[in-house]
């Protein structure tokens, strides 16, 4: 069974994010694997566990830098890792489409049998990559699943809603985005460590040639002053939101 697992670095959320003049200070931000993609890598290393034979592929659209927190995820079990780099920020669909790139050009045009996703990034919790990578590779998705069931003919699946869970039955290939719960990332051995360092990281540009489609003008620190204000009754309760809502 062929696997890949798509992973992306957020900033540690302990980390110290200053501003200044108009601008963000990132000089002491420490970046991780986004904590929902580890949910991904970990299921995807007791699938290859469970079925001999089996490889997992991570990929990430990431700068040079992320090739030390690659071998983390070759530390916790996969077997290669493809570094496809930027320079610059993506949006999400430039991101699926790099993605999207990425997988079909290491598989040599087929498809693998599962891709594993996080649902979203801790950092600006988008969650639009998996659907958009798996409309890109033709391959049927259920996002944010809590539960799975894997048999060598298909997929049983489950996804926590309002009302109550989902259940879903799917064919290979199949794209998945990972839920918090559904398992515990195991922790790195010293052993784990010293084999990652023998292991392949694929490293690759990639030209796009699509525009984003969501783009970030700016950034501005939000206020922490709060203005509190008695009031004596409801009418000039109606009076103030009037004016300062604009209310007809």
């Amino acid at each position: 069974m062929d696997i890949a697992v798509c992973l992306c670095f957020v900033p540690d959320t302990a980390s110290v994010i200053g501003f200044s003049d108009q601008t963000s200070d990132l000089s002491r931000v420490n970046e991780v694997i986004n904590p929902y993609d580890e949910y991904a890598l970990e299921e995807a290393v007791r699938l290859k566990e469970r079925f001999e034979g089996s490889r997992v592929t991570v990929f990430t659209v990431s700068p040079v830098s992320a090739k030390d927190m690659l071998r983390k995820a070759l530390a916790m079990g996969a077997d290669r890792a493809v570094l496809v780099t930027r320079t610059m920020v993506l949006d999400p669909y430039q991101t699926a489409i790099a993605l999207t790139h990425s997988i079909s050009d290491f598989y040599a045009g087929t498809l693998p049998d599962l891709v594993f996703c996080g649902k979203q990034s801790t950092d600006f919790q988008h969650g639009q990559v998996p659907p958009m990578l798996a409309e890109l590779l033709g391959m049927g998705a259920v996002t944010g699943i809590c539960a799975l069931h894997v048999s060598t003919e298909g997929l049983e699946v489950e996804r926590e809603i309002e009302s109550g869970v989902e259940f879903f039955e799917l064919h290979y290939p199949a794209l998945l985005s990972v839920e918090k719960g559904l398992n515990t990332p195991r922790k790195t051995s010293i052993k784990s460590v010293m084999e990652a360092r023998k292991k392949t990281i694929d490293s690759f540009s990639l030209a796009l040639h699509e525009p984003p489609s969501v783009v970030m003008t700016g950034i501005k620190p939000c206020s922490r002053k709060k203005r509190c204000r008695f009031i004596s009754d409801e009418k000039e309760l109606i009076k103030v939101l009037r004016k300062e809502l604009f209310l007809p």
